[in-house]
């Protein structure tokens, strides 16, 4: 089974800069489109932003310009390089992946357990 360990969250100031890594390990077939996603007290999970095995991305309207997302496809591994943070971007941040557990299996979205940033005024 496919396992995400997220890193890099912390606490940072307004403007400031922070980059996520999301590493997978254990057993999959095929590692499909990666993301991020993050949640704030009293809301829902979010997307932020998302990356396909071919490298296309999507970004929300709120990070767009600000945060990018990458991956290491050969380390099984996504990144979030986060710039010009703003006190509203602090939450939890989680990424996920979208794996085949074997070749003849469905896909699966599988879930990290999240790393906190907070961005002070």
């Amino acid at each position: 089974q496919v396992q995400l360990v997220e890193s890099g969250g912390g606490l940072v100031q307004a403007g400031g800069s922070l980059r996520l890594s999301c590493a997978a390990s254990g057993s999959s077939f095929s590692i499909n489109t990666m993301g991020w996603y993050r949640q704030a007290p009293g809301k829902e999970r979010e997307v932020v932003a998302i990356i396909t095995s071919g490298g296309a991305t999507n970004y929300a309207d709120s990070v767009k310009a600000r945060f990018t997302i990458s991956r290491d496809n050969a380390k099984n591994t996504v990144f979030l390089q986060m710039n010009s943070l703003r006190p509203e971007d602090t939450a939890v941040y989680y990424c996920s992946a979208v794996t085949r557990r074997h070749l003849l299996g469905n896909l699966v979205e599988v879930w990290g357990q999240g790393t906190l940033v907070t961005v002070s005024s």
